[in-house]
């Protein structure tokens, strides 16, 4: 048992002990209360030794398809914890699945991060393991690490199955928007969309293209956060469990060790994540995601960081949406490690970072191996040429930042001037989308609205809507789109995104006007509305902002508080780590 003797002041707990001996290892009632009731599950006495209390954060929800399995996979993580000889107690987190949650998953991405944040320093745990799936459920779970500052490692649930649809590969989300194309077009049946549903999602997991969720996972892997190679594993793969229970096995000595996300989520380890991203075809959210996490860490990463790092590094992984492969085909051939190992080589990652494992980024990815180059290709021919990232765009519709996913637009667009076609809402335009009669041609930039933070709220993804039907059936697959909301990782197309500030704040994208001409410049990272300074003043004067409907709970609070874009739309009052300090007794 615990020494008594050295629970006597919490100051000394909280500087010089494990966290959980101030539950665990307390004399009197308290301790008795404590112990008592954890026993009613049937643990014994022995597990209140003194060993390292571990908590396992599960994002398990059937309504959230990607995380639907993750209690499988805390199986596995607490084998990992029992084997190294930690103490493992496994504890639900909500779970913000894009797939069904309206109005967006975004939304509730901060709600999710104060939730993990406020459990883990309520609880008397040493260390968490975070076990997520969905692209919001990740970053959150890391926001939450980073704020809260106990040792820490993410397991992400791995990609489904690739999808096979009459014998060709199928990618979530990426072809859903190929087969919404089809179908407006009339090249496809809605008996033919049906049955393809079937054979895009096959298995547990996450979308198994490049999107957000496959980013964010192989980000946070760059991160240091997630063990090596952790990222791409298939979901239902053994080994996927058997990196789970490897985590279980690290967080007990990462506690030993003392080393917090403090020490891993540096400087040095968003610019390796930048560059990674670039070299994967990343998802743009994962400029949002990042900006939050370095946002609660404390480490100074602005907009321009993405095109800054991101410009020296060439697209090697050819996977959709930018490419035609797969997650399960970037994982067979070496996954992350490969990219991680070909950059350090080439001196455009910081090798020195310090990871999870307690070593070096140089460490852990020197042996990785690339068993397909037509996958993961060389830095010598790569996929895309350095340069092809995401762009960040400014000007005078924008003057606090845009982005373009350059590896997943039509080259000839990223030079472009046409006129406005304008839309408050997303709803408006998909009103009028399938009118033949839909004043709309090739040069048309669509410009839609009222999807930011603020606005709609939350900042959905759905800015790459679907061209106009009378576009599709003259063969038309590509015209520029401009948005202050997001677009899913697994879409597609010359799509101007996050365009800051948000038109709900009064920024100019709120001043255009249909038949305004826009100019897109990607090479010189411009977005230039050509209306002249005295007209957009007096455009101003008779703006209106739009009226707030949501009075209380959390959406009220979310709309009051939430950041822009180019700072990561977290809340204003959740900037910095607030440590885990252990709360008062009340027994």
């Amino acid at each position: 048992m615990f020494d008594a003797a050295v629970f006597e002041g919490e100051e000394q707990l909280v500087t010089g002990e494990r966290r959980s001996a101030a539950w665990f290892g307390a004399t009197g009632r308290a301790g008795m209360i404590y112990r008592s009731w954890m026993r009613n599950q049937g643990f014994g006495s022995e597990v209140f030794d003194g060993r390292p209390v571990i908590g396992v954060a599960v994002s398990v929800s059937e309504l959230a398809p990607c995380n639907a399995h993750l209690d499988r996979v805390a199986e596995a993580v607490r084998r990992g914890v029992w084997q190294a000889g930690g103490f493992p107690l496994v504890f639900p987190t909500m779970a913000t699945g894009e797939t069904l949650m309206r109005p967006t998953a975004m939304l509730y991405r901060n709600l999710m991060a104060m939730e993990v944040e406020e459990l883990v320093r309520a609880n008397p745990l040493d260390g968490v393991v975070m076990l997520s799936g969905c692209d919001k459920t990740t970053p959150a779970m890391v926001m939450a690490a980073a704020s809260v500052d106990v040792p820490a490692v993410l397991v992400t649930g791995g990609p489904m199955l690739t999808g096979k649809y009459r014998g060709q590969d199928v990618g979530s989300g990426t072809h859903v928007w190929k087969f919404e194309e089809e179908l407006k077009a009339g090249r496809m049946s809605q008996e033919e969309c049906f049955f393809a549903e079937g054979c895009m999602a096959r298995s547990n997991g996450h979308c198994m293209t490049m999107g957000t969720a496959s980013t964010m996972a192989c980000v946070t892997e760059a991160l240091g956060m997630q063990l090596p190679g952790s990222a791409s594993w298939p979901a239902v793969d053994a080994r996927r469990f058997e990196t789970a229970q490897a985590a279980g096995q690290r967080i007990v000595a990462m506690v030993e060790e003392g080393l917090r996300p403090s020490q891993v989520l540096t400087r040095e380890a968003f610019e390796n994540a930048i560059r990674v991203n670039a070299a994967i075809g990343g998802s743009t959210n994962a400029i949002i995601h990042l900006l939050a996490i370095a946002g609660r860490v404390g480490v100074e990463l602005s907009l321009d960081d993405f095109d800054v790092l991101a410009r020296a590094v060439p697209t090697l992984v050819n996977v959709m949406p930018s490419g035609r492969f797969l997650m399960e085909d970037f994982c067979y051939a070496g996954g992350v490690p490969v990219v991680m190992r070909d950059l350090v080589e080439h001196d455009l990652l910081h090798g020195s970072a310090l990871t999870v494992t307690g070593k070096s980024v140089a460490d852990n990815v020197a042996g990785a191996e690339n068993w397909n180059p037509e996958v993961i290709t060389p830095l010598g021919a790569p996929f895309q040429p350095a340069g092809s990232g995401t762009a960040v765009l400014r000007g005078n519709l924008a003057p606090g930042g845009a982005v373009l996913k350059q590896s997943a637009a039509t080259p000839a667009l990223l030079t472009h001037t046409g006129p406005a076609l304008v839309f408050d809402t997303v709803e408006d335009y998909h009103a009028v989308a399938d009118d033949p009669g839909l004043e709309v041609t090739a040069d048309t930039v669509l410009v839609i609205r009222g999807a930011g933070p603020k606005g709609y709220p939350g900042m959905p993804e759905v800015a790459n809507v679907a061209l106009p039907a009378k576009l599709l059936k003259a063969g038309v697959r590509d015209m520029v789109r401009i948005c202050d909301g997001r677009m899913s990782g697994t879409g597609y197309g010359t799509v101007v995104l996050h365009v800051t500030p948000e038109s709900a704040l009064g920024g100019p994208l709120a001043l255009v006007h249909t038949g305004d001409r826009i100019t897109l410049d990607v090479p010189h990272r411009s977005l230039t509305l050509h209306v002249d300074d005295a007209e957009l003043d007096q455009r101003r004067q008779h703006w209106q902002p739009p009226e707030n409907p949501y009075t209380s709970g959390y959406t009220w609070l979310y709309t009051q508080h939430v950041q822009q874009a180019d700072t990561g739309a977290d809340f204003d009052f959740l900037h910095g780590t607030r440590g885990h300090t252990i709360p008062r007794d009340s027994h």
